[in-house]
């Protein structure tokens, strides 16, 4: 370990490590370069200036041209990152991203692969409003041919992002702004997290609360808080959404016999309700209860701060649903 770092400093030091290793990987978004400012959270600070405007290029404002762009790169050997700005965005290149990048290795029958990472960042809390703040990693873990992957915290952002720059198919890189600036511990030069393989970030007994990205500091202080008061909470980091690492959910949730799924997403519709299905359809005999859900409220994000700790899952509804799970009689 050498010391404490960042979530944005651990994805600029995983891709500059790339870039230097292959003249291959190239950057495209709004604002990257040193000119605009190395990116609106400075995520590419200095690697324009380091690697060129070439390889490190700010776009116009158009994501249908950032992603339409990447995707003929990586067609034609590149490994492209496509930075698009706010994850509310990628709805103007769903097209290029649904029906080509995830489609294409298919449609070639395993000939043709897209080697491409889809940098976006989202979060509530810090009042950019329902335009700007919504998780939709449910809508890419539907689609087949597509990663998708969140970091909680800084070391694992600079694995995931060099193992996702590896990857020979399209990743989804979903960062949160409110994870953005907390320190962690400083892995070194040369990390890579395997894509597809979840963190037992706290052992426990009672429940398992099976989380991904920014709720999992949630979930880490409610089982601290839990802990005092005699509750033993497991918590399983997913990091990669899809494909998720069912094996390690699995062997808590037959360990502990309870699950809270958990995520700052809208609860209807979510990935949690795709984990809750698997755990009853695979441990249905092993469970003491039945599986607890916790996500946002089914509303577009609000702008006002009241309203918004309103929708957003709070610890006290995570540890309700910890409670609803530990109480149920049969």
């Amino acid at each position: 370990m050498s010391g404490k770092f960042t979530m944005v400093a651990a994805i600029n030091r995983a891709i500059d490590e790339a870039m230097a290793e292959d003249d291959g990987v190239i950057l495209l978004g709004e604002d990257v370069a040193a000119k605009q400012g190395g990116g609106v959270f400075k995520i590419s600070s200095g690697l324009s200036e380091k690697y060129g405007t070439h390889r490190v290029r700010a776009t116009p404002i158009s994501e249908q041209a950032i992603m339409g762009a990447c995707v003929g790169a990586a067609l034609a050997g590149f490994r492209p990152i496509a930075e698009i700005m706010l994850m509310n965005f990628v709805t103007v290149a769903m097209d290029q991203i649904v029906n080509h990048a995830a489609k294409l290795r298919f449609m070639s029958g395993g000939q043709t692969n897209v080697p491409l990472v889809i940098r976006t960042t989202t979060g509530v809390g810090v009042g950019f409003g329902g335009q700007h703040s919504d998780m939709l990693e449910a809508w890419f873990a539907h689609v087949p041919g597509l990663k998708v992957v969140t970091p909680s915290n800084a070391a694992d952002a600079q694995g995931l992002m060099r193992a996702a720059i590896a990857c020979n198919d399209p990743v989804i890189f979903i960062e949160n702004i409110l994870c953005y600036g907390v320190a962690g511990d400083d892995p070194g030069p040369g990390h890579v997290v395997p894509l597809g393989q979840a963190a037992v970030a706290v052992e426990g007994s009672d429940c398992t609360i099976v989380t991904y990205g920014r709720t999992v500091l949630d979930a880490l202080s409610v089982a601290a808080e839990l802990k005092e008061t005699g509750v033993s909470v497991e918590v399983v980091d997913l990091r990669t959404i899809a494909p998720y690492d069912e094996a390690t959910v699995m062997a808590s949730v037959r360990k502990t016999g309870r699950a809270v799924v958990l995520h700052e997403a809208v609860k209807a519709y979510g990935t949690g309700a795709e984990i809750s299905a698997r755990i009853h359809e695979a441990a249905f005999n092993e469970l003491k209860a039945p599986v607890q859900r916790v996500g946002g409220a089914f509303s577009a994000v609000p702008m006002a701060t009241a309203l918004k700790q309103a929708w957003i899952p709070t610890k006290d509804g995570i540890k309700a649903a910890v409670h609803r799970a530990m109480d149920w009689k049969r």
